[in-house]
């Protein structure tokens, strides 16, 4: 049995904030989006300067030539995002009792900024070469570029459901097994996201180009290897390790009786999404790589990590609180006692 301390009201529900922190973990998706389609079209340097560009927040013809659009699109949504993380930081910081959740919110901005210092240098150090590799050092940086941006996702999302009424008012305790599953599927997720951007900005998406099998003659096995051959092969297999584990989750969650109604949806949707990526994913080969298909998969891929989050942070909703309680306690106990003669 779980003695974690399970308090039913952790902090009064603040309607303006939570729609606030919601429009931050919606918006996350359009700058996800836009970045996904200036790379799945090869937009991503469109402008070779940074933060202007071509000298101007308002180049000339950007809303007529496909890759300025894709990629100037993109950095103001970037900056949007940037003013709603230091208003939903400051906001948090100001207002909110919860130590922890004011945390997440400095946490966000600072992803934040180094994900905007990361995108500029990847344009300004695009021509540096670097020995023994392929890619340039501004090339490279779209690798940690991308892994952030799924780890500011669940910030987001972590932020906005300790916001919501559901987490201040309801008494969410899930048993430990589904707490401890939706921490591996967490963690697969991640895995999974890092291979696919290894994959997506070495190259690789075409790497096997036939689907399911990896041969033209129904082999399962690629007939030759090389480092592209095998980062996309590692992203089916974990495709496969992600599938079972996956509807395992929502299968527990389904069945849990402490449950919510909106948890066991987002179960179901999180099955739902699991079979969207699959098909795109098949798409993208049958394709070879059309554009709107790549970026739809890489949308789907960001939502999954989402849902497979969100799950799991509310599963641990009477943890984090409990611990945070606890925490609480023991600091004004250490005050009471610092402060006795």
């Amino acid at each position: 049995m779980d003695a974690t301390p399970n308090p039913r009201r952790t902090s009064h529900h603040k309607p303006a904030l939570a729609v606030f922190a919601a429009l931050g973990g919606a918006w996350v998706f359009v700058l996800v989006t836009l970045g996904a389609f200036t790379t799945s079209i090869g937009a991503g340097m469109a402008f070779p300067d940074w933060p202007l560009s071509n000298g101007s927040i308002n180049p000339e013809g950007w809303l007529r030539d496909i890759s300025m659009f894709a990629e100037h699109s993109h950095r103001l949504s970037g900056t949007v995002m940037g003013l709603i993380t230091i208003g939903l930081a400051v906001w948090l910081a100001r207002t909110e009792e919860r130590r922890w959740l004011r945390q997440l919110g400095w946490w966000a901005l600072a992803i934040v900024v180094i994900q905007g210092v990361i995108g500029g240098k990847r344009v300004l150090l695009d021509a540096v070469d670097v020995p023994g590799f392929e890619m340039s050092l501004g090339q490279m940086l779209r690798v940690p570029h991308g892994v952030l941006a799924q780890v500011y996702v669940c910030l987001l999302i972590g932020i906005a459901a300790g916001c919501s009424r559901a987490w201040i008012e309801e008494n969410v305790g899930l048993a430990p097994k589904v707490r401890h599953v939706g921490l591996i599927c967490s963690a697969l997720m991640l895995g999974q996201l890092i291979i696919a951007t290894l994959m997506r900005h070495n190259g690789a998406g075409l790497a096997i180009p036939t689907f399911p099998h990896s041969t033209p003659d129904g082999a399962w096995l690629p007939a030759e290897w090389n480092f592209r051959v095998g980062i996309h092969f590692a992203h089916r297999a974990m495709a496969v390790v992600l599938g079972v584990a996956l509807v395992y989750f929502s299968t527990l969650v389904w069945r849990d009786r402490h449950a919510t109604r909106l948890m066991r949806v987002a179960a179901v949707a999180l099955s739902a999404l699991l079979v969207l990526q699959i098909l795109l994913g098949a798409q993208i080969i049958w394709t070879f790589r059309q554009a709107s298909m790549t970026t739809a998969h890489v949308v789907v891929g960001a939502l999954l990590m989402a849902v497979t989050f969100w799950l799991t942070w509310f599963a641990h909703r009477n943890v984090i609180e409990g611990r945070a309680a606890a925490a609480g306690r023991l600091h004004a106990s250490g005050a009471a006692t610092a402060g006795q003669p």
